[in-house]
């Protein structure tokens, strides 16, 4: 048993960590695994504050994940309740105060918040003990709530949380709410980069670079499963992957309106143009020194390179847009990347973003049915894609699904 003086030792060596990660979605991913350890509890959720009301952000839960086998992933869906006292996480981030419950079946009739049992029931869960705790920045503002459920013993054996764990959770609230409120601004810088390349190409949207960036890390994490790579180097690259590949198409910013809005199929010289956003995207992280710069300048330069070598820009130096010295074609133009040439994370993107394309609206084109899609990715293994990437992308296509409903596009008729 631990004393209190090496809990929060612990605690601390933990914020450490949960600090290291920059992405907003797999920095939630990152605190509840931390505190659940902790706590050993079986389950638990983190809900962030979006206006006056919470968005049902992140979960885990180790009895329904041990029923969908090895391999597979909790898929859930988002949703959002208003800040009030008659839900528990409402009342937490209304009153700014942690409620500790030993179960959530025998709530006490005097206080306003009750338990909604329609998640149990279809899921054929029993949530019994429950402690949730408001996130709050410095300035006393609370970015959203962390609940964890079910403690256990030692035997797994559920229990009440004790009023022990109360304080100690704030502690992780404290940490998290400070790491979260980094990771939202550094979301916030990168979708307003996205934002400029939106007012460019309106098919370059939020809603898209989410779910290409999420596809990406899920695709990513089977493959490199499936490598033996280690479980801490897995999460570090997710971490820099997930940002990077949201900014694939950045340099659509430098092409001319003319181009990404044409209603029309592109002439060969339009094409030629529209190609250049694959170097000018990575221009703009020129000289990076962190690790996010340098992953974020390969995923823009090779997310259009295809497996059997017929993709673009090629063998190209992105600065002065002449082909590196031994990779020239006949008439000297620069010989396009193939097989295992293209980095890792390009040939991921290239996937994902294509995938996210058959399966969204355009302008020129309505979404193509799954069976389609699905047909499509299969029949360019070898080709467009590398064929383990294929092989992942498949082994993970429900939660691939399910990310689609987290980052719907816009109604159009909403602006």
């Amino acid at each position: 048993m631990l004393s209190e003086k090496e809990k929060i030792d612990l605690i601390t060596r933990i914020s450490i960590d949960i600090n290291e990660v920059k992405d907003l979605d797999l920095l939630l991913e990152r605190i509840l695994t931390k505190v659940r350890r902790f706590f050993n509890a079986d389950a638990g959720s983190i809900y962030i504050k979006e206006g006056d009301e919470l968005k049902f952000s992140y979960t885990q839960n180790d009895t329904l994940q041990q029923r969908l086998g090895h391999g597979k992933k909790l898929i859930y869906n988002t949703f959002s309740m208003p800040i009030s006292n008659s839900s528990i996480a409402g009342y937490v981030a209304r009153n700014k105060e942690a409620v500790n419950i030993p179960d959530v079946y025998h709530i006490n009739r005097r206080v306003p918040y009750n338990f909604d049992r329609n998640f149990d029931n279809m899921s054929d869960y029993r949530t019994c003990s429950m402690l949730t705790v408001p996130m709050t920045n410095q300035d006393g503002d609370v970015l959203g709530v962390m609940q964890i459920i079910n403690a256990q013993d030692d035997e797994g054996v559920i229990i009440p949380f004790s009023p022990s764990d109360e304080s100690l959770i704030m502690h992780f609230a404290t940490s998290a709410a400070l790491a979260l409120d980094r990771a939202q601004m550094t979301r916030s810088i990168i979708l307003r980069m996205i934002n400029m390349a939106e007012l460019r190409d309106p098919h370059e949207t939020g809603a898209h670079v989410n779910r290409v960036a999420t596809y990406s890390v899920e695709i990513f994490e089977d493959w490199a499963k499936a490598k033996g790579v280690k479980a801490e180097d897995i999460d570090r690259q997710k971490d820099v992957l997930r940002m990077a590949a949201m900014l694939h198409d950045v340099g659509k910013i430098a092409i001319s309106d003319l181009i990404l809005k044409k209603p029309a199929r592109l002439t060969d010289d339009e094409f030629e143009t529209m190609k250049r956003h694959t170097f000018l995207g990575a221009r703009l992280f020129k000289d990076g020194h962190s690790e996010f710069e340098k992953v974020a300048a390969q995923v823009a330069l090779n997310h259009h390179e295809k497996w059997d070598g017929t993709g673009y820009p090629g063998h190209i130096d992105p600065y002065t847009e002449e082909p590196i010295p031994g990779f020239e074609t006949k008439n000297g133009s620069p010989r396009g990347k193939k097989g295992d040439e293209i980095p890792l994370f390009g040939r991921i993107v290239a996937l994902a973003d294509v995938y996210d394309a058959l399966c969204s609206r355009r302008s020129y084109k309505d979404p193509w049915p799954e069976d389609r899609v699905l047909e499509e990715i299969d029949g360019s293994s070898g080709r467009h894609f590398d064929p383990d990437i294929v092989g992942s992308f498949f082994n993970c296509l429900d939660v691939l699904k399910s990310i689609s409903r987290r980052y719907p596009d816009r109604d159009p008729e909403e602006g």
